[in-house]
């Protein structure tokens, strides 16, 4: 793994402290990693989330739309 520096402010550097206490991660980077692997959640579950009002049927033998006779 290649390290590199980020500048961010005082106040993100407490707030991501303050996140990784919370999450109970063991670095900031471990937090950070945690916040990129929500989001990600966020947008799969946005994706593959359509019916959540559960407005969309089940599908059914005469949906098909052909004759089986």
């Amino acid at each position: 793994m290649v390290a590199t520096t980020v500048k961010v402010s005082k106040e993100t550097v407490e707030r991501l402290a303050a996140l990784q206490r919370t999450l109970g991660a063991r670095s900031l980077e471990e937090t950070i990693l945690a916040l990129i692997k929500q989001h990600r959640r966020e947008i799969l579950s946005g994706a593959f989330g359509i019916d959540r009002g559960g407005k969309i049927s089940q599908f059914r033998e005469v949906d098909r739309g052909e004759d089986r006779s």
